[in-house]
């Protein structure tokens, strides 16, 4: 064999392992600038839904679970008033387990919730994958609006183009509606929700720096409990009627040794409606002020005089009824996704 030969050999070789390696290389930009776009996966309810699947046995068959019967439907749905939803229809049934692995980047857009429901092979609605199904359709539903503003068309564009590769990966079909549409959707239930949308607050100023775990465990004492990561006062419901922060901050993000001032916030939609609202919050600050010697603040710093509370719980309540009239229960989680 000539050298000639041997180097045009050498050089075809040398060619496919570039060709190999510029391929990876791009692949693995490509996945980087999707992940740039979503969330990370630690955090994404459906990667912890793929965990679960991912747990269970792989003999775990349909008819093994009674609540995985065919025809059976979870309660939960897509809310139209409130969310644009994506429809799409795959050519042969998906099975859950590839289903959850291909939903991993969908759970959020932006600041916008994603959620998603399927409908089984043989029938049932479900609001979440179930092991050893297989489905034939599902719906992407985004949020129209929150706290953050209205979907924007980058955040719905970023839905669509997932909704399309879903599609793509499983030879399927996508419908969903007008982007302009979607927008137009968006504005008005955030222009909606801004004119109801209230939260309220009073602060108890201490006579001075306090050690924080004192100030603490005497708002514990004086009947506030733990929720998620807040200190709450509880309706009976077992819901938060208003939260305790102290200088600002909630108790895991304190940074000082000492604190200066208990605030109380009332998120008015995502507290049960209270006919005394104010007032009841308004005890409870007075309470804490006679127990470390501090003084009642209204939200523009003043001392707050009794003699108003009754004012405020009337005008509070106007407000629960319109937000019940404009189709939101305070309290509710639908009404959580919303103001949040």
């Amino acid at each position: 064999m000539s050298d000639l030969q041997i180097a045009l050999i050498l050089l075809g070789i040398l060619l496919i392992l570039l060709v190999v390696v510029f391929n990876w290389w791009q692949d693995r930009r490509v996945r980087q600038q999707m992940q740039s776009q979503f969330p990370d996966g630690d955090t994404d309810p459906l990667m912890s839904q793929l965990s679960e699947l991912e747990r269970r046995e792989p003999s775990m068959g349909r008819g093994s679970d009674p609540a995985s019967t065919e025809g059976d439907h979870d309660p939960s749905e897509v809310d139209c008033t409130t969310e644009a939803v994506i429809d799409i229809s795959f050519s042969q049934p998906v099975d859950a387990q590839d289903l959850a692995q291909a939903l991993q980047a969908v759970s959020r857009t932006g600041a916008k919730p994603v959620r998603y429901f399927a409908e089984c092979e043989g029938g049932g609605h479900r609001a979440r994958l179930r092991a050893g199904e297989s489905y034939a359709s599902m719906q992407i539903a985004v949020l129209l609006a929150n706290r953050s503003g209205p979907l924007s068309a980058i955040e719905w564009s970023q839905v669509w183009m997932a909704a399309q590769g879903l599609a793509q990966q499983f030879d399927g079909s996508v419908e969903g509606p007008e982007q302009d549409e979607v927008l137009r959707r968006a504005a008005a239930l955030d222009n909606t929700c801004a004119d109801l949308d209230a939260l309220v607050g009073v602060s108890v100023r201490l006579p001075g720096p306090l050690p924080a775990s004192s100030v603490i465990q005497m708002v514990k004492d004086a009947g506030f409990l733990p929720f998620g990561q807040q200190l709450a006062w509880l309706a009976d419901s077992g819901q938060p009627r208003f939260t305790a922060m102290f200088d600002g901050a909630q108790p895991k993000d304190i940074q000082s040794a000492s604190i200066e001032r208990i605030d109380l916030l009332l998120d008015l939609p995502n507290s049960p409606a209270d006919d005394h609202a104010f007032s009841r919050m308004a005890t409870v600050a007075r309470d804490l002020a006679s127990r470390l010697d501090g003084v009642v603040l209204d939200d523009q710093g003043r001392p707050l005089p009794e003699s108003t509370d009754q004012n405020i719980d009337e005008q509070l309540r106007t407000l629960y009824e319109r937000l019940e009239q404009a189709g939101f229960t305070a309290g509710q989680e639908r009404t959580g996704r919303i103001f949040s």
